[in-house]
């Protein structure tokens, strides 16, 4: 067997990029990104700032809709070691809350399948072959299974076995990969050849949480023949990092309900409030110096009150009980009667309107002791998923990425929204890494085995 003294990387092409997230952890993971496509035009920008542009590079993604472009647009810029491509199309189409927001607009529980997005898998295809990409790598929520009739992945992997591909998929949770997050993501890998699976290795360890937060569920996946089971974790790893080690040195930026709300700009930088606390901060903090950007939240001066006195762990139950108590305080200091004019004006600036049946995760404050649970791109709307745990308020966009494993020199040139709604939708860099690293032994062992010719 021809031993490599290094393998030469294929460089990397980008589907659905979002900001960056999934292409930052293969770069961290020694890959050149080249070529990337986004159809949101602020996500397109605030990739090109980091992973291009910081670097002295020339814009690398463009903004455009992929299923008007020609898979081949870039086969003639690829250079001799070939290509790998990555991507996640849009989820909103196969998750448990894209689906219900589709339901509730059209009063139809099956309306989820005439969404578009969700056949985006299919240029994801095309470009795969028409680049004859040598690797591939595809991110989506686990819910991906059951797009109607369809398991995305398994159909993925059948077209692409046709074409020469060993193609296999799992279920990776980020927590394991240092992500202070529990966040599970399919993760299916490609490459040309008869391959062994390689799978990623867990670096951190759930095992403290006795597993109560990831995993539910997935021997069910076992009766497909592409689904390889997530290797197990083992206690001698570190535990998994928690909110309040990943977030704790962050800048003060509301220590009580008193104090006036401050509207930061995304790209304005405030000091950190401490050094760095433990490796992961300083990990985020590498290469930036005293002051760090991303310090927005939202202002609702009605729920300061509120998220004062909710307990870590708390959701809109809790939430609602105290506004109750709240609202009634007031009433009785005001000498008005809660069914009065005056008292129902009152209960609207105090009490939140939305229903107690529905929306019973709708608030959730973070626990400092715990991972975050899975950040969203409803943050978009409003940040009351994600409270912060010791400061009356929800998360800024920093405390979101922090969550999300965005170094603190991944800047975000857009409005706090955009943000938000970009951070939600990205594949967490730190297991991005872990991906990367699966994905170069994939090509050394290709490499070794077939040599390659482009």
């Amino acid at each position: 067997m021809r031993i490599l003294a290094k393998v030469k990387l294929p460089e990397v092409i980008d589907l659905f990029s979002g900001c960056g997230g999934l292409a930052l952890g293969i770069q961290q993971a020694g890959f050149s990104i080249t070529h990337g496509i986004e159809i949101m035009e602020s996500a397109v920008k605030t990739a090109n700032m980091n992973l291009s542009i910081k670097k002295g590079l020339p814009p690398l993604h463009i903004c455009g809709d992929i299923t008007q472009m020609d898979e081949h647009i870039f086969n003639d810029k690829i250079g001799k070691n070939g290509c790998v491509i990555i991507g996640g199309p849009p989820c909103q189409a196969y998750s448990l809350i894209g689906r219900g927001k589709l339901n509730s607009l059209v009063k139809n529980e099956y309306s989820y399948l005439d969404d578009k997005r969700g056949y985006l898998f299919e240029d994801y295809l095309r470009f795969v072959i028409g680049t004859g990409a040598r690797a591939a790598v595809m991110e989506n929520v686990r819910q991906c299974v059951s797009f109607g009739k369809i398991n995305v992945p398994e159909y993925v992997a059948d077209v692409l076995e046709k074409h020469g591909y060993t193609v296999y998929w799992t279920i990776l949770n980020s927590a394991d990969y240092g992500v202070p997050q529990i966040r599970e993501r399919m993760i299916l890998f490609a490459a040309k050849g008869n391959l062994e699976p390689i799978m990623p290795r867990p670096v951190y360890s759930g095992l403290l949480y006795n597993n109560l937060y990831a995993g539910v569920g997935l021997k069910e996946f076992q009766k497909y023949p592409h689904f390889i089971m997530p290797l197990k974790r083992r206690r001698k790893r570190p535990a998994w990092i928690t909110v309040g080690e990943a977030i704790g040195d962050l800048p003060e930026l509301q220590t009580a309900v008193a104090k006036s709300y401050q509207s930061y700009p995304v790209m304005m930088g405030l000091p950190y409030s401490t050094e760095p606390q433990n490796d992961y901060q300083q990990r985020m903090r590498e290469n930036t110096d005293e002051y760090v950007t991303g310090n927005s939240y939202r202002n609702t001066p009605r729920d300061f009150p509120i998220f004062a006195r909710m307990k870590e762990g708390d959701n809109f139950v809790s939430a609602s009980a105290i506004a109750d108590r709240l609202f009634e305080s007031e009433c009785q200091n005001r000498h008005i009667s809660p069914e009065s004019p005056e008292g129902k004006m009152l209960r609207k600036k105090i009490v939140p309107p939305y229903s107690r049946d529905k929306f019973l995760e709708k608030w959730k404050k973070l626990d400092r002791n715990k991972p975050s649970h899975t950040l969203v791109a409803h943050l978009f709307f409003d940040t009351y998923s994600h409270i912060h745990p010791w400061e009356p308020r929800g998360i800024s966009v920093r405390e979101a990425a922090r969550l999300q494993s965005f170094p603190d020199d991944f800047v975000f040139p857009c409005s706090m929204g955009d943000a938000f709604k970009q951070i939600g939708n990205s594949v967490p860099p730190l297991m991005a890494q872990g991906i990367g690293k699966v994905l170069r032994k994939l090509l050394e062992e290709q490499e070794k085995k077939y040599g390659f010719t482009k």
